[in-house]
C-alpha cells in the first residue's frame, strides 16, 4: 500500500469480466487501492484472449489489469464462496458487471453482502441497470450505444448508423461507477458507516451524454439525426481534407475566433459580416461557410492550414494515429507513455495515468498478473495454510 495516493487504504474487489467492471476497478488500483481481481480458475477474464496476443495474452491485459492482484476461485463450489466472503468482510467496494441476478443465485444478493459488511459499496454494473422491464436482457456496450441514443446520431444521414472505434459505451459507465463508488464511500464516512449499491445501466450511462437530446425533443419535437463530421447548431466545426491527401479538424465555432479564422483564410469580408457575428446566423449559413473552408483547405498541405491557423489562434489539429501519438511532443511532456516489460522480458510502452493529480499522483506498479498469480498468497493472509492451499487447487476451488 502507498499512502502517498488518494485511494491508499481501500481494498476494492473485482467480480468483473471483459470491459466496465475491469477498467473501473484498473482507475482504483492506478490510485493505491488494493484491487483484487477474482476469476475463474477456468481460463480467467475472457479480455486475456481479446484482439491482439503476444506470446497468447491479449496486449490489453496488460494494461486493463495493471495493479490488480488475481485470485482464481470457483464460485460454484461452496469454499470458493465462502473464500470470497471471507474477503467481502472488509472490504470497502465490490464492483461487479454481471447480468442482474446472477450474484443473487449465487447467495451474493445486496441483502447478504450488507449484512455480512454494513460498510461495503457495491458498483453494479450491466446492460440496463438492477430494475425495469429490460433488467434481464444481455446489454454489452454496443447495445448501451445504441439503446442511450449514441448510435443514432454517428455516422452520414445518407449511411446506416456507425459506432465508434473503442467500446466506448463500457469506458463511460466504468467512470459513472468509480464516481458513484467515491461519492457512496463520502456519504459512508460522514454518515454512520454506512454502504450502499450503485447501479450503473450502461444505456444510462450513454444517455446522460447526450446533452441536449432531451429537451429539444420535448420542447421543440427535434430530433437530432447523424449529421457526419460536423457539429449540428455548432458552426463551424467539420473535419476538411488537405491537397496532400490528408485531414485536418477545425473547430472555429467561437464568436472572435470564427473571425479569426476568416481574417487569416483572407476573408475579412466574412469576418465583419453582422450576419455571421454569432452562432446562430454561422449556422443558418453553414454550407456555405463549410464549402468555403473546404476549398480553402484542398489548395493547401496539412501542415500549411496547421501553421496559418495555429499562428491565428484558431483550434485545430491533424487526426491523430497511434505513430502520431508516439513521436508528439504534447504526449510526451505529458508523460502518456509509460515505460513497462512483457513477462519475457520485451519493453514495450503503456498509457499513463489519467487524470494527473499535482500532490497524490497515481502509477503504475505493475502489469496485467498471470492466471492466479496472487491467490496462493491472498489466501495464506486469509489463514489458510500452505497444504490447505494445495488442497483447494486439488479439489478444483482455486
Amino acid at each position: 500500500m502507498d499512502a502517498a495516493k488518494p485511494l491508499a487504504g481501500l481494498k476494492v474487489v473485482e467480480l468483473g469480466t471483459l470491459i466496465a467492471g475491469p477498467f473501473a476497478a484498473r482507475i482504483c488500483a492506478e490510485f493505491g487501492a488494493e484491487v483484487i481481481k477474482v476469476e475463474s480458475p477456468n481460463g480467467g477474464d475472457p479480455l486475456r484472449k481479446w484482439r491482439k496476443l503476444y506470446e497468447g495474452t491479449s496486449l490489453w491485459w496488460f494494461i486493463q489489469a495493471r495493479n490488480k492482484q488475481s485470485l482464481t476461485l470457483n464460485l460454484k463450489a461452496p469454499e470458493g464462496l465462502a473464500i470470497l466472503k471471507q474477503l467481502l468482510r472488509d472490504a470497502d467496494i465490490l464492483i461487479e458487471n454481471f447480468r442482474p441476478g446472477t450474484l443473487e443465485k449465487l447467495g451474493l444478493g445486496w441483502d447478504v453482502l450488507h449484512a455480512l459488511n454494513p460498510g461495503l459499496v457495491m458498483v453494479r454494473l450491466s446492460g440496463f441497470g438492477q430494475t425495469g422491464p429490460y433488467k434481464d436482457q444481455p446489454g454489452f456496450g454496443a447495445v448501451g450505444e445504441s439503446v442511450g441514443g449514441l448510435r443514432y446520431i454517428t455516422g452520414f444521414a445518407d449511411r446506416p448508423p456507425v459506432r465508434t472505434g473503442i467500446s466506448i459505451g463500457d469506458s463511460i459507465a466504468a467512470l459513472w461507477g468509480v464516481i458513484g463508488a467515491l461519492m457512496a464511500l463520502r456519504h459512508r464516512e460522514v454518515n454512520q458507516g454506512q454502504g450502499q449499491v450503485v447501479d450503473v445501466a450502461l444505456y444510462e450511462a450513454v444517455f446522460a451524454m447526450m446533452e441536449s437530446m432531451v429537451p429539444e425533443f420535448d420542447v421543440m419535437g427535434f430530433v437530432r439525426e447523424r449529421s457526419g463530421n460536423i457539429m449540428p447548431g455548432i458552426t463551424p466545426s467539420s473535419i476538411h481534407t488537405c491537397n496532400d491527401g490528408k485531414a485536418v479538424q477545425i473547430g472555429a465555432n467561437g464568436d472572435a475566433i470564427f473571425q479569426r479564422c476568416m481574417r487569416a483564410m483572407g476573408r475579412d469580408d466574412l469576418a465583419e459580416d453582422p450576419s455571421l457575428a454569432d452562432n446562430a446566423g454561422r449556422d443558418a449559413r453553414r454550407d456555405e461557410l463549410y464549402a468555403l473552408i473546404d476549398s480553402w483547405a484542398a489548395r493547401r498541405t496539412q501542415a500549411e492550414v496547421l501553421e496559418v491557423l495555429n499562428r491565428a489562434e484558431v483550434p485545430a489539429s491533424k487526426i491523430y494515429s497511434a505513430a502520431d501519438m508516439f513521436t508528439d511532443p504534447q504526449y510526451l511532456a505529458r508523460k502518456m507513455f509509460l515505460n513497462a516489460t512483457l513477462p519475457d522480458g520485451k519493453a514495450f510502452k503503456m498509457p499513463g495515468i489519467v487524470p494527473k493529480l499535482t500532490a497524490t499522483p497515481g502509477n503504475v506498479q505493475w502489469t496485467g498478473p498471470t492466471l492466479g498469480e496472487h491467490t496462493d498468497a491472498l489466501l495464506e493472509h486469509l489463514g489458510y495454510s500452505r497444504e490447505d492451499v494445495q488442497r483447494l487447487r486439488k479439489e478444483g476451488v482455486i
